[in-house]
């Protein structure tokens, strides 16, 4: 059961990503693209983590990749954050079409 359950959350994870690359190519700018791709990775990333521990049970490797999880969830962010503002602070102009 609990195999099934995991199965669907990976696959919960694997459309949130296909429909979220569809959304970054959607959107026209560098911050709506960054903001999505932001969204996607994280959300994506985190939903299969779940489900890849969920199938492991309870042992060393998803501890491991529960601290993975983690650090991902803090960094991800950060680093998003990090490349919107030097593209903002280098003069970047959003276009008018």
């Amino acid at each position: 059961m609990l195999d099934k359950i995991s199965m669907v959350i990976i696959i919960i994870g694997v459309v949130f990503v296909s429909i979220g690359v569809v959304g970054i190519y959607r959107f026209k700018n560098f911050y709506s693209r960054a903001l999505v791709a932001s969204k996607v990775d994280t959300v994506g990333y985190m939903t299969l983590m779940i489900g890849i521990m969920l199938r492991s049970g309870v042992n060393f490797f998803s501890a491991k990749v529960f601290v993975i999880l983690l650090i991902t969830m803090l960094v991800n962010p950060l680093i998003t954050h990090s490349i919107v503002r030097s593209a903002y602070i280098s003069g970047y102009k959003i276009r008018k079409d």
